[in-house]
């Protein structure tokens, strides 16, 4: 399927004092060729769960609808909400039974749950590593150059908002695979929250973007 060869992304995961901020630009390439303009990288997983998206766009919504189902049968099951290392570890177990025929991804999942916000990091081996910050994607160097820059420890959401707005855009100025606007997705313990669109643009217009 076409869809399944678009590719080129950047993703971003802060973890910040009150939750987790990610974020993604829209687009999608096919080599030289933008394929698409507002191809959706983050993907709402509960509302204390988000997931970000770098690969192939066919694996990525394959792989979210398997994490949606997975963890909506853990609460059923359980009920209660599932960990996020919880969630990333059955994700990672998902990537790693596939290894003769690999998803090309890289993946974030992000979220808050009783013990706190967290972060990780997930490779297409099934690998899932917890941080304070993460990027994926063709333009992550640039992000991660950002980030190591201007992340604190202990930051508040609304600093994290403008630090993933300052990041996911200096990759958009430098790599050719990432642009067309940015999306941004903030959890706390009161629960998901996209932004708007146009709350995104006035940030980006305060912080000189």
């Amino acid at each position: 399927m076409e869809t399944e060869n678009k590719k080129g992304t950047t993703t971003v995961g802060i973890v910040c004092k009150e939750g987790v901020v990610a974020a993604a630009e829209h687009r999608a390439t096919m080599g030289t060729m933008i394929a698409h303009k507002v191809a959706k990288k983050l993907y709402k997983i509960d509302e204390h769960l988000v997931m970000t998206t770098a690969g192939l766009v066919g694996d990525a919504q394959i792989l979210a609808r398997y994490l949606k189902a997975e963890v909506e049968l853990y609460s059923l099951e359980r009920e209660e909400k599932i960990p996020v290392g919880g969630a990333a570890t059955l994700m990672a177990n998902i990537l790693n039974k596939t290894k003769f025929a690999p998803y090309y991804v890289q993946l974030i999942v992000a979220g808050v749950d009783a013990s706190g916000p967290h972060v990780y990091s997930l490779d297409a081996a099934g690998g899932a590593i917890e941080d304070i910050y993460t990027s994926t994607g063709s333009g992550s160097q640039f992000v991660f150059g950002v980030l190591e820059d201007n992340y604190k420890e202990g930051m508040s959401v609304d600093e994290g908002v403008d630090l993933a707005i300052r990041a996911i855009s200096a990759a958009m100025k430098r790599d050719s695979a990432s642009g067309n606007g940015i999306d941004v997705v903030v959890i706390t313990k009161k629960g998901y929250k996209e932004l708007s669109s146009e709350e995104i643009e006035e940030r980006r217009k305060k912080l000189g973007l």
